[in-house]
């Protein structure tokens, strides 16, 4: 480490910096979900358990529960079990627990529910053959007592469409050996969430292709006979209405007759209900609007951005750019805010009484779980959430906008951040373009190490939320709509370039990275401007026909609003993507790439090598065994950020000593 009493001057991208890799790979948490576990105690002061599940890149990055105890977090599940969900591909939802300390979840490497106390060997609950998938897992206490597990199931059969319907399955084990026990509640659509039962009735999202569920998607409510099954239903909010798309999202039961939800008629996704007698509901109600979002992209379910208490009350998280945290009172639509220190991929996880739990991250507090006691006004970091680094090491954001050819681009810029060391006065830093994935993803000016790696080392980053981003509502989102590697490359050629024009950056050595969606706007944006010297891209898009041709059902049709329906728009796929095109791509490319990646399998990386390859341009291609898309591992997490980091380097003239150099072709 730098002796931080006085400040030395190197050049940039060549800063000593504490920060490794493996820091990285085993920094911030990744967090999925978090739940309340146990009864109040007699004396009233409502004592739970936390319990979370949490991904461990050393145990070949298996998901794990783990619960609270005053010597430190205690592992739920022992190696190999790992807690993932498949459905949709990328699952969520995939474990709940009763208030009696029964863990049920879902196995990653069979995709069966089993069900497991503590300590115990896990039991199933669904069958080893079927081809079932399961996630949204979702317990109903009944009102005589017991419960029943609700979950969104997929099962795949010989053809390439899977079908998807609400399931309710027995907790006694029964449909270990018996598919037939497990009791189909309501199917008939492409795609389902949020299956959310109380009262006789159930309440569900439902979506049909083209449409993703931020485009379109219906808030309905059946009624449920003895058995589970929906015997009727009827459509509350949402789908291809006369004025639009709406998508609805989060059922949300505040009485056995009154349903909460969110939803965006007018752009914006804010809070609604409506009430029912029967089946017959009233129009629905907008509680608080506001220019922010309490809602967005459904890749994961279960996916929660508020929560009723006890009192009637609600917890939002409502965004527009960063994250923020309100109290709204729904009788009224009073907000007031909750001051906290969250503003980034805040979401919430349960609540019990008026303690909330939620995962997110601060300005300048990593990504944690937190306990948030709404009466009392207090924060307590129960997972991560704090970094053993010195602060001074940990860059702050800045908000920033960019004039673009659609209007303003947002972004968060990050500057070199060193306590010890400057740059020369008559140098400027380069800078590493991040572009996230969805592409309807949201970065909200979060630190983290994976940034401070680089700014460390006097390497500037430049977090762009361009068009299609959320955060910012349905007009800026659908920036993209169309134009997907043409909005979004405008947008981010404009930020960087607006950087160099404000004298932050140097324009000659400006990189950009991205991964899966992000890696289609790399691909094209070293193809198709001059503003970025190197590209780095991780499980990126890189063929719009091969993604077509490839990808999981879920995104099968995406690809018709970003680009156009096929066939009619091929001219147009085979126009946008570079390797249509290869004598554009001379830009200087990293390529990493999961080996068992069923969204962007490798056979798109393997083509952009080629070309490379062909047109003779300096790049680098590794391909990780066991990991899909998404890096998990820690030994993959840690060659990758060494490998871009060499990468770097080499291609924009700056000596990084402490990793080992990567060979390039």
């Amino acid at each position: 480490m730098p002796d931080t009493s006085r400040s030395i001057t190197l050049p940039y991208g060549s800063w000593p910096s504490p920060i490794g890799a493996s820091d990285v790979a085993g920094g911030a948490p990744r967090l999925d979900g978090a739940r309340f576990v146990g009864h109040p105690r007699d004396s009233g002061d409502a004592a739970y358990e936390v319990w979370w599940s949490e991904s461990v890149p050393s145990e070949s990055g298996r998901t794990a529960v783990f619960r609270r105890t005053p010597d430190g977090p205690e592992a739920l599940l022992p190696p190999p079990w790992s807690v993932r969900s498949r459905v949709h591909e990328y699952g969520g939802g995939a474990w709940t627990a009763t208030d009696e300390g029964v863990l049920l979840f879902v196995n990653a490497a069979d995709q069966r529910i089993w069900r497991t106390v503590p300590g115990e060997e896990p039991a199933p609950l669904t069958p080893a053959d079927g081809g079932m998938c399961f996630g949204d897992l979702t317990l109903e206490t009944l009102p005589g007592g017991g419960a029943r597990l609700w979950a969104v199931r997929e099962t795949h059969g010989a053809g390439r469409t899977p079908a998807r319907d609400i399931a309710v399955i027995p907790l006694d084990g029964s449909a270990a050996d018996d598919a037939g026990r497990i009791v189909s509640a309501v199917a008939g659509s492409d795609f389902l969430a949020y299956p959310a039962p109380r009262g006789g009735r159930l309440a569900w999202i439902a979506w049909n292709h083209p449409d993703m569920p931020w485009d379109a998607a219906e808030l309905r409510v059946g009624r449920i006979a003895a058995d589970g099954t929906v015997l009727e239903h009827v459509t509350v909010a949402g789908g291809r209405t006369a004025a639009g798309p709406v998508s609805a999202l989060q059922p949300e039961w505040t009485g056995d007759d009154e349903l909460m939800f969110t939803a965006d008629p007018t752009g914006r996704w804010n809070l609604h209900w409506v009430r029912f007698d029967g089946l017959a509901a009233t129009d629905p109600e907008s509680i608080q609007p506001g220019d922010a979002d309490t809602g967005g992209p459904l890749w994961n379910l279960g996916t929660r951005w508020y929560t009723p208490l006890d009192d009637g009350r609600v917890v939002a998280v409502r965004t527009h750019g960063r994250d923020e945290l309100a109290l709204i009172d729904p009788t009224c639509g009073a907000l007031s805010a909750l001051e906290t220190r969250l503003t980034s991929g805040v979401l919430v996880r349960d609540v019990r009484g008026s303690r909330v739990l939620l995962t997110g991250a601060g300005a300048q507090e990593p990504g944690g779980l937190w306990l948030l006691d709404v009466d009392a006004r207090t924060l307590e970091a129960l997972r991560g959430g704090v970094s053993a680094l010195d602060p001074e090491w940990l860059p702050r954001a800045q908000a920033m906008s960019f004039p673009g050819p659609d209007g303003d681009v947002h972004a968060f810029a990050y500057p070199p951040t060193n306590p010890g060391v400057t740059g020369p006065e008559n140098e400027r830093p380069p800078y590493l373009v991040l572009v996230h994935g969805g592409p309807t993803a949201h970065s909200s000016g979060e630190p983290s190490l994976a940034v401070a790696f680089f700014t460390s080392r006097g390497i500037g980053v430049l977090d762009v939320n361009y068009g299609g981003s959320t955060g910012y509502g349905r007009a800026y989102r659908e920036r993209l709509r169309g134009r997907w590697g043409i909005a979004d490359v405008a947008d981010v050629a404009a930020a960087a370039r607006g950087l160099a024009a404000a004298g932050l950056a140097d324009p000659d050595r400006i990189a950009i990275k991205g991964g899966s969606a992000g890696g289609w706007t790399v691909l094209c944006a070293v193809a198709d401007t001059d503003v970025f010297a190197a590209g780095i891209t991780r499980y990126g898009v890189a063929d719009l026909r091969r993604l077509v041709e490839d990808t999981h059902d879920f995104e099968a049709r995406y690809l018709d609003g970003l680009v156009g329906p096929l066939p009619q728009a091929e001219a147009l796929y085979v126009s946008r993507t570079p390797l249509s095109r290869p004598e554009t791509l001379r830009t200087p490319l990293l390529i990493l790439q999961g080996a068992e990646d069923p969204v962007v399998p490798p056979s798109q990386a393997e083509a952009l090598r080629d070309a490379l390859a062909e047109n003779g341009v300096t790049h680098a291609y590794l391909l990780f065994e066991g990991e899909s898309h998404g890096f998990r591992r820690a030994e993959t997490l840690v060659r990758a950020f060494e490998a871009e980091l060499s990468f770097l380097g080499q291609v924009l003239g700056f000596d990084t000593p402490d990793v080992p150099p990567l060979p390039l072709d």
